[in-house]
């Protein structure tokens, strides 16, 4: 059910409250706004909960381009390790 169904549907209830007797509307009346806060707060912790979903998502991505990053980094520091290793032992072979 969407929002607008939910407003649709809450609003031919408080119009059949308002039908009924006052001593028992009193008490519907307070049922149908405590629903409707109920349906605005959960909305908005659904908001919330997709904000931080997004959130999570932007910085996982985030975390595998600084993951990535870091091995290309990481095999050129190797690369130049190993050839300054291979360097030094053609220098002392020709010593």
């Amino acid at each position: 059910m969407n929002d607008q169904d939910f407003q649709h549907k809450l609003g031919d209830l408080i119009d059949q409250i308002n039908t009924l007797p006052e001593d028992q509307r009193t008490r519907l009346n307070a049922l149908a706004d405590e629903a409707k806060d109920r349906q605005q707060r959960m909305k908005k912790t659904v908001a919330e909960l997709q904000d931080s979903l997004d959130y999570l998502r932007l910085s996982i991505k985030y975390l595998l381009f600084d993951l990535e990053a870091t091995r290309r980094e990481n095999a050129y520091l190797r690369k130049l390790l190993e050839k300054q290793a291979s360097g030094n032992n053609d220098a002392e072979s020709s010593d």
